[in-house]
């Protein structure tokens, strides 16, 4: 793969590689470097590279792994993970906009707490609005298992929101 082809077929995917990798790390500056890193190490092995049949999806595969490693790192936190509630009313008020916020903070908080395969695809789909082929090429996994990990994903979040709720509500 030459200069051209790199740029056009790699460096060219970028803008969709930097949200999948901000929301993996958890902000913006790390997802800066990764993305460079992960540049790097794409043009490293850019010969490889120009043989393989599926190029998109082999840079968002070195991608999530880059992430993975680099969380492995880390504890297994994901900070200032932001779910897209978009306000369909435009005159909130102050108390439903801090109830919102205190809904995406409990939702964040479970979603760190979720094994990593499931914290990745309910992330992948849900905040990253990627179909199910795209997750699949991404990490390799069959689209029917990627299935059943976003729907105990899902699960898992609703029953420990609804635990969550039932305690602040001394139901418990």
């Amino acid at each position: 793969m030459n200069t051209n082809e790199f740029k056009s077929k790699v460096l060219s995917l970028s803008d969709r590689l930097f949200p999948m990798v901000a929301r993996m790390l958890g902000n913006n500056e790390n997802a800066q470097d990764a993305v460079q890193v992960i540049m790097m190490k794409l043009w490293d092995k850019r010969k490889q590279l120009g043989k393989h049949p599926n190029v998109a999806g082999f840079v968002f595969l070195t991608a999530r792994n880059y992430c993975l490693d680099e969380l492995k790192k880390k504890t297994p936190e994901i900070e200032n993970l932001e779910l897209r509630i978009h306000f369909v009313e435009s005159g909130k008020t102050v108390e439903e906009e801090l109830e919102q916020k205190e809904l995406n903070n409990l939702v964040r908080k479970v979603i760190e707490t979720l094994p990593t395969q499931q914290r990745e695809i309910i992330i992948l789909r849900e905040l990253d609005d990627l179909e199910f082929k795209e997750i699949a090429e991404i990490t390799g996994l069959q689209v029917e298992y990627i299935r059943v990990l976003l729907s105990r994903a899902r699960k898992t979040v609703s029953i420990e929101l609804n635990k969550i709720y039932s305690y602040e509500q001394g139901k418990i």
